[in-house]
Parts: structure tokens; C-alpha cells; sequence
């Protein structure tokens, strides 16, 4: 069984891809208010909201159970609608030595495709994928739009 791995999921939202984007990169103190159940909080633990090296704090619900991280903003490319983010602290890294996950926003028709990248390695080869983080990530991203649809 493999330490490093990758997982990727695409959907198709119909919300402007500017405006999801936008909320990673530059508005994620709003995340708690659209989806209150799964992400409790995010605030800047060093830096601010948008400059790459900044370091945010989660607190988040992943199968019932609350946990915490800190996480830092590794690469943004604004042409490209992409963003880097690496987890530094927090319960994830009892079990990956590196976990990072990149977001991708493309416009499409009258919509966007978000594509979720999630890459890590694994403490040891007894730690399950963390297809719970890819699902949380997919979760998020329908919270976001229905709350971009219900503005509208």
C-alpha cells in the first residue's frame, strides 16, 4: 500500500466561478456563516486573508466529530483561478505527514467546474485514505452554491 496519494474530484456548480473563488481567496471568513454545520470558524492566526504564507485556523465537523487546523495559503494564481493550501497543525496530522489541497474554479456556460485536488502522505500504511476530507471538501463547495442560487 502506497504512503503518498492524490485524489481529485470535479463538479459542476452553477455559480459564477469569480465569485467561488473569490470566497477562498479573499472572503473565507464567510464559510462559517454558509455552512455553520460543517466549518465552525476561520480566522488569521498570522499574515491576513489573501497574501500567500498567511496561516488561517479551522475548526470543523468531519464525521461528528470536531477537530481543528491551521492551515497555510502555499500558492495562488489568480489567472488560473487556482490556490494552493498546506495543513501545518491539527488532528489531520496524527495521521499525514503532508496534506495539501488545491482548488480550481473554471467558468463554464453559465456556471462554474470546481475541481478539488487532494495530495498527502500517510503517517504509516495502516492510515485510510482521507476520502472524508474529499467529501467534506464536495459538501462545502454545494453549501457555497446554494447559498450563491438563493442570492440571486
Amino acid at each position: 500500500m502506497a504512503l503518498t496519494g492524490k485524489l481529485e474530484v470535479e463538479m459542476e456548480i452553477n455559480s459564477p466561478a469569480d465569485k467561488f473563488y473569490n470566497i477562498f481567496r479573499r472572503q473565507a471568513h464567510h464559510i462559517p456563516n454558509i455552512c455553520s454545520d460543517k466549518v465552525h470558524q476561520i480566522d488569521v492566526h498570522e499574515g491576513d486573508w489573501e497574501t500567500p504564507g498567511s496561516v488561517k485556523n479551522w475548526g470543523y465537523t468531519l464525521g461528528g466529530t470536531s477537530m481543528s487546523l491551521k492551515e497555510t495559503v502555499e500558492s495562488v494564481d489568480d489567472e488560473n483561478k487556482l490556490i494552493t493550501f498546506k495543513v501545518v497543525d491539527g488532528e489531520i496530522m496524527n495521521h499525514f505527514k503532508c496534506f495539501k489541497s488545491n482548488l480550481q474554479v473554471k467558468a463554464k456556460d453559465e456556471g462554474s467546474l470546481v475541481k478539488w485536488t487532494l495530495e498527502y502522505e500517510k503517517v504509516n500504511e495502516d492510515v485510510p485514505n482521507p476520502d472524508a476530507y474529499l467529501e467534506f471538501a464536495v459538501n462545502v463547495t454545494k453549501d457555497i452554491e446554494s447559498h450563491y442560487l438563493k442570492a440571486m
